[in-house]
């Protein structure tokens, strides 16, 4: 999850029972818009199983991860995001709830366990009462943390351990949060309806991509496509890399910022309108020494935000290209809105990306208009203000692409090929 959030949410050391990893052995997520759930095994060796689903269904523009946890397991769906390390859940301490699926009961699991303070492990997260630990008590003392999103939303409880459970697999000692207080639009607000918690997949060490790196290796990818369609396509995450994986990709290196080091950084060079470059300043894109600036590939933020130098040109640049009749942008939000209620398949600006590493990343137009009632299309892209934060390429951008994240040879690639297939 990035630091904005006007219309949606943002969005462990290595486990105990797994090994190094080898060449055929990888982890695939089915990640599927709407309810359905599938339950195809990818590879030939029993692998975790835990399917994702689009959000659409409670009004988030987000993915949810499947999570079963604790034993016996108890399902919670979680936001799948990029921009974020914690894997955290909405916890109940009471002794005599039913088992819903809005908390996780840590007193109906009998694999679940507290992280004390005195373990290395507490040190990997923020925690706000590190006076808690003392030499006289810290062995009977649990680790507490707090962590918190750029928007100050925060999540506060225990950091815990737990069995989790996928398909035929189980894999015991996942490090988690287990929330007991939240507070704050991310993690409170309507668009994190149908969200128990999040599933950080950033670059840190309490990652759950992390957790899992030594058994299915330093990599993974998904390909999130379209949550409005029905019936809804199948879409999935892969953590790994298939030993049949013959997808050609484009690549494009990834940054590391030192301010902000867990999120996956990326260098655009140019922008362009119907093949017309926009004269951005290249100083726009670059990480500034106080580590302001940049561009992130975040699965847990909707829309596209651009360094505000960047998207007022941009913006520009559509409006002397529509043909369309203009309606009231700022009923929903957005400062460009058109009427293609007369026109069957309205004629839209084609925007391109031309990235680092001779990468072009050249998406559809349903990537970055948006419908929010029938007959009106929207500009889903939004500004980033001069030092406040860093542009985002969000997951409606992504939709659609093959997205993968090589964090051994530090690269993104992406392709419009392998989707359906994967």
């Amino acid at each position: 999850m990035s630091s904005h959030y006007c219309l949606f949410p943002l969005f462990f050391l290595t486990l105990s029972t797994l090994s190094h990893s080898s060449s055929s052995s990888y982890l695939k997520l089915p990640l599927l818009p709407g309810t359905t759930l599938p339950h195809t095994l990818a590879a030939s060796l029993r692998r975790p199983q835990s399917p994702l689903t689009s959000g659409a269904a409670t009004g988030s523009g987000q993915y949810f991860a499947d999570l079963r946890l604790g034993s016996p397991p108890q399902r919670l769906l979680l936001v799948a995001d990029t921009g974020s390390d914690l894997v955290w859940v909405k916890c109940s301490a009471c002794r005599n709830c039913s088992k819903t699926r809005s908390t996780f009961l840590p007193r109906h699991s009998s694999s679940f366990s507290l992280t004390h303070c005195y373990d290395s492990l507490c040190q990997l997260v923020p925690h706000p009462q590190p006076q808690h630990c003392n030499n006289r008590s810290r062995t009977h003392t649990p680790c507490h943390y707090q962590y918190s999103y750029a928007d100050s939303s925060t999540t506060r409880g225990l950091f815990s351990k737990e069995t989790t459970t996928f398909n035929t697999a189980t894999i015991t000692n996942i490090t988690f949060g287990c929330g007991f207080k939240t507070s704050g639009p991310s993690v409170t607000g309507s668009s994190f309806n149908g969200a128990q918690g999040v599933l950080g997949l950033g670059r840190g060490p309490i990652s759950f991509t992390s957790q899992l790196a030594r058994k299915f290796g330093n990599t993974f990818s998904y390909c999130l496509l379209d949550y409005t369609l029905s019936p809804p396509p199948k879409s999935y995450l892969t953590i790994g890399s298939p030993p049949n994986d013959t997808v050609s990709r484009s690549y494009t290196p990834l940054l590391t910022n030192p301010f902000s080091p867990s999120f996956y950084y990326i260098t655009i060079l140019r922008v362009s309108v119907d093949a017309v470059n926009l004269k951005i300043d290249p100083s726009v894109w670059r990480i500034d020494a106080n580590g302001n600036g940049g561009t992130v590939v975040d699965s847990g933020t909707t829309l596209t935000f651009l360094a505000e130098p960047a998207y007022r040109l941009l913006l520009a640049a559509f409006r002397r290209r529509l043909r369309l009749p203009a309606v009231d942008a700022a009923a929903f939000g957005f400062d460009l809105c058109v009427n293609v209620s007369a026109t069957a398949r309205p004629r839209l600006p084609r925007l391109r990306f031309r990235l680092a590493g001779k990468a072009v990343l050249s998406p559809p137009a349903g990537n970055y208009f948006i419908e929010p009632v029938e007959g009106v299309k929207c500009l889903a892209v939004q500004p980033v203000r001069p030092g406040s934060g860093f542009s985002v390429m969000g997951n409606l951008m992504q939709q659609g692409y093959l997205f993968e994240f090589d964090l051994d040879r530090s690269r993104i690639g992406f392709s419009r090929r392998g989707c359906a297939v994967r």
